[in-house]
């Protein structure tokens, strides 16, 4: 197959195919099973891991990214916020995604210009036309501590957590709430289906975000292009120009809380 003639709806069901079979326990088993099954359909392409990362970057050769197993210390615990991610870029622009929760078996698909979808039928946003938010204070975060914990990153995640939790006469935001899932790839396809307003922390799920009406936005010190390997913030508004600008305005009000470091 060219790679410059992809079959998306073919790709999309082999992904969807490829999540719901999933059935062992361990990240490096079920990676090792998501790669073979792609280099069976698609010998060509690239793949990055989690379990095999070591560096590589997405170029503009289809390229796969998977985690196994996102969610590892839920998966441990038996808290049931457990995710399977599949995605696929091409020519670095993400054009496939599949995220699978076993737990609640609940699946969420999209291929670029096709929309994206709760269970293969239920078209996303579920919440419907969402009116842009005003201001940081109508808003649900989704936010992660992550795995550092020493200085100087979780006294600045503190900080941030408390300027978006904080009450306007204090200099805070006065979110809604934040919460913690303890998944990425499940904070973002709820900011997909309109649970969440916001996540701060890629693949597979930009491209549900993206068919859903969701933006991805760079890191505070980037400019708001949404490059697929930057530091990712995602918002769900209607997608036009003029709440694509509140989307952006959104956003630079979310970063100007966040304290500066590597998140």
């Amino acid at each position: 197959m060219a790679h410059t003639e992809l079959d998306l709806d073919s790709i999309l069901q082999f992904a969807i195919k490829l999540a719901l079979d999933l059935v062992t326990e361990v990240d490096k088993a079920v990676e090792k099973f998501i790669v073979e099954r792609i280099r069976e359909a698609y010998p060509s392409h690239k793949f990055i891991g989690e379990e095999s990362y070591e560096g590589q970057q997405i170029t503009d050769e289809p390229t796969w990214i998977g985690d196994p197993i996102d969610g590892t210390t839920n998966f441990v615990h038996g808290f049931p916020m457990v995710a399977t991610s599949i995605g696929l870029a091409h020519k670095g622009v993400p054009v496939v995604g599949v995220i699978y929760n076993p737990f609640l078996d609940q699946l969420w698909s999209a291929a670029k210009g096709r929309g994206a979808y709760l269970n293969q039928k239920r078209k996303l946003p579920i919440t419907g036309s969402s009116k842009p938010l005003a201001s940081l204070g109508q808003a649900l975060i989704g936010v992660e501590y992550g795995m550092s914990r020493s200085p100087p990153a979780l006294p600045r995640k503190v900080a941030t957590f408390e300027k978006l939790t904080a009450h306007t006469d204090v200099g805070g935001k006065m979110c809604h709430s934040l919460r913690s899932m303890g998944s990425a790839a499940l904070n973002i396809v709820l900011v997909a289906s309109g649970g969440l307003d916001m996540y701060w922390e890629v693949g597979a799920g930009i491209c549900i975000l993206e068919e859903s009406g969701g933006r991805c936005f760079g890191g505070k010190t980037a400019d708001l292009s949404g490059e697929v390997d930057a530091k990712l913030m995602d918002i769900v508004l209607l997608q036009n120009e003029k709440s694509l600008d509140q989307q952006k305005k959104f956003a630079k009000e979310f970063y100007d809380c966040v304290e500066d470091f590597d998140p």
